[in-house]
């Protein structure tokens, strides 16, 4: 299976998109014509930029032309690779592995994109948003099955528990997130315990319990040019 040939100038520049994304990431929500949920309960609120501004920014941005097949699918890979704030080196890797996988290829990707410990502790509630949770864990603050993992990319199974160290647990963001999650409502797969700071994963993701909005095929499309 090769990979998706390079067309053109925009895909260039796609490829060349850094998981460390310094600027607006309203405009991502927007380029992608969708809530990525980027900046946590900002995008839950009336003050939510895509509310107001459902399309592109630029000159152009309200009269984009139809999408073509490819354009399409590279959109959908965009899409799932800016909500995980995945590298497209390491985006790849993982299609790689699921291609490998027994199973249907599209939703070994999404289990896999799931079963990131710092999806994991956003999905739990110790963070507001993946890009907090990657910092958590890259700053020692949590915990898999009593030991520290530092590594965004960690991969849970059903069984771990995880938790915020003790000493992190009086940090204010944490604690806002963890509120915030009792509002929302924590992953069916997932078990929370907030008096200890604690979850477990209680089952591995399956297709259905993953609600992002992707058409994890056009992905696949993609990958299989």
């Amino acid at each position: 299976m090769g990979a998706a040939p390079q067309k053109g100038e925009e895909f260039r520049k796609e490829v060349c998109f850094l998981a460390q994304y310094h600027g607006s990431v309203c405009k991502l929500c927007r380029r992608e014509l969708q809530k990525l949920f980027l900046k946590g309960e900002r995008c839950y609120s009336d003050k939510c930029a895509f509310e107001r501004r459902g399309y592109p920014s630029g000159e152009h941005g309200q009269s984009r032309g139809k999408f073509s097949d490819y354009k399409n699918q590279l959109r959908e890979k965009q899409k799932l690779r800016r909500t995980y704030g995945i590298l497209e080196k390491q985006f790849r890797k993982y299609f790689k592995e699921a291609d490998r996988k027994r199973g249907i290829t599209g939703e070994n990707l999404l289990i896999f994109l799931e079963r990131r410990i710092d999806n994991i502790v956003y999905r739990l509630g110790f963070a507001s948003s993946r890009k907090q949770a990657r910092q958590l864990v890259s700053h020692n603050h949590i915990l898999v099955n009593g030991k520290r993992v530092n590594i965004p990319s960690f991969l849970v199974t059903t069984g771990d528990v995880i938790e915020v160290r003790e000493k992190s647990r009086k940090m204010i963001s944490v604690n806002e997130a963890i509120d915030a999650v009792e509002r929302l409502g924590a992953a069916s797969w997932l078990e929370l315990n907030k008096d200890s700071y604690q979850g477990k994963v209680i089952a591995l993701p399956e297709r259905k319990d993953i609600a992002i909005p992707i058409q994890e095929q056009l992905i696949v499309e993609l990958y299989s040019r």
